[in-house]
């Protein structure tokens, strides 16, 4: 099988390496109900030496930069309360914490989550937390541009091995809101 970018070794569909995924990402590629059949979510085996988004396109091809999507965990706070929440923007722009994330989750503060909390919380790897597998109860802003990618190129909730997902499906995960400028 080819990926439909890149240049990868070990193409497989995601539902056919559920070993190779953390347990919450299993969990989710196996309850899959999206519009998207589950058989076009593709995993690739990388090197984890290379799972840094700069590295990770040279190593395996050229527009692979343009597809790499990012999710980063934030911190919402008001008073005591802590909402964290998952953002997910293009590799190439950068999140608009301050301004879009604070705002859409009614925060006086918002911040980037501690790598700890980060991790802990989602029970993924630092490096590859991916937006399938997160607790259904976060919120998920997805910025525009990485639903219309063709393909998106995700984290696999480990630093070893990416997901290649139809950018669309990230717009269908459980408490996600798609939003213009999320990255700039």
């Amino acid at each position: 099988m080819r990926a439909p970018i890149g240049n990868f070794d070990s193409v497989r569909r995601a539902v056919e390496c559920l070993d190779e995924l953390t347990p919450s990402v299993a969990d989710a590629i196996r309850a899959w109900s999206g519009s998207v059949p589950v058989e076009q979510l593709l995993y690739v085996d990388t090197d984890p030496e290379r799972a840094d988004t700069a590295a990770f396109a040279e190593a395996y091809g050229p527009g692979l930069l343009e597809a790499s999507a990012n999710c980063v965990v934030v911190a919402g706070k008001r008073g005591q309360d802590v909402t964290l929440a998952a953002c997910v923007v293009l590799s190439g722009t950068r999140l608009d914490v301050n301004g879009t994330v604070r705002r859409h989750l009614g925060a006086r503060k918002a911040s980037f989550a501690a790598m700890d909390t980060a991790v802990g919380r989602t029970g993924m790897e630092y490096g590859g937390i991916t937006p399938i597998g997160l607790p259904s109860d976060w919120p998920m802003l997805v910025d525009a541009a990485v639903v219309d990618v063709p393909y998106a190129i995700i984290g696999s909730g480990r630093r070893r091995g990416k997901l290649l997902v139809p950018g669309k499906t990230l717009a269908e995960l459980p408490g996600a809101t798609v939003l213009d400028g999320l990255g700039s």
